[in-house]
């Protein structure tokens, strides 16, 4: 399942790059999915807003409904 956490990260990171941010993933421990946010996203006020409501929905939908996305920073 973690290769498939990846490609999904793969697939969303041009959105953030778009705006001047980027994700790594970090690790998967169970269902909890722990990125990074760098650039732009790293201080962003709407960085759990677009983890939660993006990238956690779009890992959700392609991947396992049960899976958290967790940041480390």
């Amino acid at each position: 399942m973690i290769d498939k956490v990846k490609a999904a990260i793969e697939n969303i990171r041009p959105d953030l790059q778009n705006d001047g941010g980027d994700i790594e993933f970090v690790s998967m421990e169970g269902n909890d999915v722990t990125v990074r946010l760098v650039g732009s996203c790293a201080g962003c006020p709407m960085s759990q807003m677009t983890l939660k409501n993006g990238v956690e929905r779009y890992i959700r939908s392609v991947v396992d409904p049960n899976i958290t996305i967790i940041s480390e920073n």
